[in-house]
C-alpha cells in the first residue's frame, strides 16, 4: 500500500536500459537518418529500425546509412514484424550479420518456433521474439524449441504482472535475457524485478493522456518513485478521447 510497483514486488525503482522504438518505420535512407537523430536526441543511446522492404538490399542500405550517421557507440536493433519465410529470413539475416545489430526481431510468424529455431541457428545476429506470447506456457514452448536468443514478452498479452513474473522466472532459469514490449511506464517497473533484464522498449503513445511521463536520461529510463504502476492519468485529457 502506497508503494511503487517495483518495491511492492520486492525490488526498487532503478534506471533500466531503454531504446527508442516509436519511429524508424519503412522509409528511405535519408529520412531514416534524420529520424534516428531525433529519436536519440530524446535521451537515448539505442533505437530500433523496421525492416522488410521488397528488396533486401534496400533494408541493408538503410541499416548502413543509420549506422554511419549515429556511430558505433549507438545500439541498433531491427524488426521484421513477421514479414518473411524461413529461407528468406536466413538469406536476409546473413546479409545483416556484419552490421552490428543487437538483434533481429520476429523475422517470421511468431508461433513458428521450429522455423525460428532454424533461423537462430543459422545467424550470428541474435534472434528476438516474444511480444505475441499469450502465456508463460507459450514462452516455455519457444524456449524448449530453442526458437530464439532473447525474449520480449508483452505485459498485457503474457498475463499482466503475474504472467510477467512467471515468464521472468522461465527466462532466468533458461539463461535468456528478457526485454519488454510497449507499456513503457509499467514495464519499467517490471524490469526492475526481472533477474535477466535486458532492454525496455520505449514508446510515448500514451503521453497525450498522462499527467506525468516516463523520464529517460543518458540511455536509461527512470521508473517513478510514486505509489502505483508508473501511470498517472490526466483525466481532463482523457475526456477528450472518450467515446459515448
Amino acid at each position: 500500500r502506497g508503494l511503487p510497483l517495483a518495491r511492492l514486488l520486492g525490488g526498487a525503482p532503478k534506471p533500466v536500459r531503454a531504446y527508442n522504438s516509436k519511429g524508424l518505420g519503412i522509409m528511405p535512407a535519408g529520412a531514416a537518418v534524420e529520424e534516428a537523430h531525433k529519436l536519440l536526441a530524446e535521451g537515448f543511446q539505442a533505437a530500433k529500425i523496421r525492416v522488410g522492404r521488397p528488396n533486401a538490399r534496400d533494408d541493408l542500405a538503410v541499416v548502413r546509412a543509420v549506422r554511419k550517421a549515429v556511430g558505433d557507440d549507438v545500439t541498433l536493433m531491427c524488426d521484421y514484424n513477421q514479414a518473411l519465410t524461413v529461407s528468406e529470413a536466413i538469406r536476409r539475416g546473413e546479409m545483416l550479420d556484419d552490421e552490428g545489430l543487437s538483434w533481429i526481431e520476429e523475422p517470421i510468424r511468431h508461433d513458428d518456433y521450429e522455423g525460428n529455431a532454424r533461423i537462430a541457428d543459422a545467424l550470428r545476429t541474435p534472434v528476438q521474439i516474444g511480444e505475441n506470447f499469450d502465456s508463460a506456457f507459450s514462452m516455455q514452448a519457444a524456449l524448449s524449441a530453442e526458437a530464439c536468443d532473447y525474449v520480449m514478452p508483452d505485459v498485457q498479452r503474457i498475463g499482466g504482472v503475474t504472467g510477467w513474473l512467471r515468464a521472468a522466472a522461465l527466462a532466468h532459469a533458461a539463461g535468456i535475457e528478457m526485454s519488454t514490449h510497449l507499456f513503457s511506464e509499467v514495464s519499467a517497473h517490471l524490469l526492475c524485478v526481472t533477474p535477466s533484464a535486458h532492454w525496455l522498449e520505449y514508446v510515448d503513445w500514451a503521453d497525450a493522456v498522462l499527467s506525468t511521463r516516463l523520464t529517460v536520461k543518458d540511455g536509461f529510463a527512470l521508473p517513478s518513485e510514486e505509489p502505483g504502476n508508473g501511470i498517472a492519468w490526466d483525466e481532463t485529457a482523457v475526456t477528450k478521447y472518450m467515446v459515448a
